[in-house]
């Protein structure tokens, strides 16, 4: 590690708040489509169930997880970590 990225030098970074997104799925829909769905209406997704989800960090792809429970709230396990260098190919 280079005298620039020691351990204390990246504590300035901790506080910066970063966005987390967890995508279940997604699909294509048409407008038409769209305005006949209501209270009930179940859209398919483009993923199959107990497949991993995908989890973002500012748009980018950082890891895979599943849902767990965690008390009464839903929460996210990470099951995968997606290197820096597959983080790179996708950018």
């Amino acid at each position: 590690m280079s005298d620039d990225a020691t351990p204390d030098n990246l504590r300035i970074l901790e506080n910066i708040e970063v966005k987390l997104t967890v995508e279940v799925g997604g699909t294509k829909i048409s407008i038409r489509d769209l305005l006949k769905l209501n209270e009930g209406s179940v859209v398919e997704l483009e993923r199959l169930a107990g497949e991993h989800l995908d989890i973002f960090v500012n748009g980018t792809l950082l890891a895979k997880g599943e849902v767990v429970l965690v008390g009464e709230r839903l929460g996210i396990r990470f099951t995968e970590i997606i290197s820096p260098e597959q983080r790179l190919k996708s950018l």
